[in-house]
């Protein structure tokens, strides 16, 4: 059985709507859990305080990882999506306006975030472009196997 890694990244990551995402400083890695919102190219956005630590990092080194895990009990099967890419700020214009409809569509916001993101203190955009993603789990009969997709954006 050949395992399509696309599908099933497609359909997992529909599932959940936070990520656990990666950041580092220097020597120091960081974690947190953001709201997630997905492009067809299979782009991440997320909104994010300039303030805060993931953000402040990204702004001094671009390159991220993170996991999208939904929640299971023991005995039920695992699966896991895991992606790395490269996490920018989103300036005003045509793409911070899909990022916004992305955001806005699938998590179900009516606020006006892309005046709220025209603020200095406010929320703003960010894409991670993901270079590759990694699916987890007993797909083919095999326990626990790791798959690797290089995505580049799709470009493949």
């Amino acid at each position: 059985m050949s395992v399509n890694i696309e599908q099933v990244v497609r359909e997992y990551i529909d599932k959940t709507v936070h990520t656990s995402l990666a950041t580092v400083s220097g020597d120091a890695p960081w974690v947190c859990e953001v709201h997630f919102a997905y492009d067809d190219s299979l782009n991440l956005y997320f909104r994010s305080l300039k303030s805060r630590r993931h953000s402040q990092e990204i702004a001094t080194n671009s390159k991220v990882a993170g996991n999208i895990i939904d929640k299971y009990s023991l005995g039920d099967p695992v699966v896991g999506v895991y992606f790395e890419g490269l996490a920018e700020l989103l300036q005003a214009g045509d793409e911070q306006n899909l990022a916004a409809a992305c955001i806005k569509t699938r998590l179900e916001v009516t606020d006006d975030i892309v005046d709220e993101a025209s603020r200095e203190d406010g929320h703003q955009f960010y894409k991670v472009s993901v270079a590759n993603w990694y699916v987890f789990g007993r797909f083919d009969g095999q326990s626990g196997q790791k798959y690797k997709l290089e995505w580049n954006g799709g470009d493949k």
